[in-house]
């Protein structure tokens, strides 16, 4: 049965305006790349004993070739289960949405069976459509399931979305929120004139995805024209691959910029360091060829994952990628959370 937002949980709602640490769930494979149910359900526990407000199960960094393997909805499902199972508090869970509009609608239902609250679609195959095109296909699946908007960067299968499409997009009544992941500045901006230029700032929050500038992102506040007047928006929170490893540091890094009232020296320094982690976690060398067995490798060393293995047998770390990774975790090492995933492993697995 289609979901509405105005159907939501409250308290969901209130979590998701208010900003948190939205973390894009991992796919947990075994040595012959079936799904490791345990080490799936570790994860998720890590999560949400580490803080975070939700779950996106089904997006990029959970693989989207789970679609052709038939774990779609065993991960969706198994990601549910665990987090009512494992946290009594309120969680924003998000399901990715991908492909034609009648499959995006199907894993839409699918999502909605298992208690997820949004969907966040991604264009990626819809290449070469028109702005209207785009939006009637949005549109088609926010009947079904409140969306969450994904500008997905260019390098891994995004598609360019201009201003008039995102003012388009938030005209949509359904839609709650959008994952801003460009990597690019002008890109981003188009998102926000976009919902400004829709006059839907108050509806549709905004979250960061650009992984080379979390904190900037988090801290600085885009200044947009409507008419003749300069409307301010803030990016709220993240939902991030980034945030998929060394996620109580993420949490903690979100609750020190919401507390912070003014933006000092230091804060701003951070945004570096952590997108020198990010070039080595995501493989920047590489035009980001190893992003998913990067963070891969960031479990795998913490022990929450037993390999690095993808389903496709080709994605695997780089050349360099592992010294990066090793370089990062050495200069950066107040910045990881290996004392509290240590401490806490043993009931994650269990």
């Amino acid at each position: 049965m289609p979901l509405h937002r105005s159907a939501l949980p409250l308290e969901t709602v209130a979590l998701l305006r208010r900003g948190t640490v939205i973390p894009a769930h991992p796919l947990a494979l075994d040595s012959r790349r079936r799904l490791d149910a345990r080490r799936q359900r570790a994860l998720t526990r890590y999560y949400l004993d580490a803080g975070a407000g939700g779950l996106a199960v089904g997006v990029h960094a959970t693989q989207f070739a789970i679609r052709e393997r038939g774990l779609y909805e065993p991960v969706l499902e198994l990601a549910a289960e665990t987090a009512r199972d494992w946290a009594s508090r309120p969680l924003v869970m998000i399901a990715g949405l991908a492909g034609a509009t009648a499959r995006a609608r199907q894993e839409a239902a699918i999502a909605l069976a298992h208690g997820y609250h949004a969907g966040m679609l991604s264009l990626a195959s819809m290449k070469g459509a028109s702005v209207d095109e785009l939006i009637e296909h949005c549109a088609a699946v926010a009947a079904e399931i409140p969306l969450v908007g994904f500008y997905l960067q260019t390098a891994v299968g995004g598609i360019p979305l201009s201003m008039e499409f995102w003012r388009r997009f938030a005209l949509i009544d359904n839609v709650i929120a959008i994952k801003m992941a460009p990597f690019n500045r002008y890109r981003t901006l188009d998102v926000a004139r976009g919902v400004v230029a829709a006059r839907a700032e108050e509806r549709v929050t905004l979250y960061t995805g650009n992984d080379d500038h979390i904190v900037l992102d988090l801290v600085v506040p885009l200044a947009v024209r409507r008419d003749a007047q300069e409307v301010r928006v803030r990016i709220k929170g993240g939902l991030l691959g980034h945030w998929s490893v060394w996620t109580r540091s993420a949490v903690e890094l979100l609750d020190r910029v919401h507390r912070q009232q003014r933006v000092d020296e230091d804060l701003l320094a951070l945004d570096a360091r952590v997108t020198d982690c990010n070039s080595a976690f995501f493989d920047v060398a590489n035009d980001f060829a190893g992003c998913i067995p990067g963070c891969h490798e960031v479990l795998r060393r913490q022990g929450l994952l037993e390999g690095i293995w993808c389903l496709d047998p080709r994605e695997t770390l780089s050349p360099g990628q592992a010294q990066e990774i090793e370089r990062v975790c050495r200069e950066h090492a107040d910045l990881a959370d290996d004392e509290f995933v240590r401490a806490n492993l043993g009931k994650w697995l269990a």
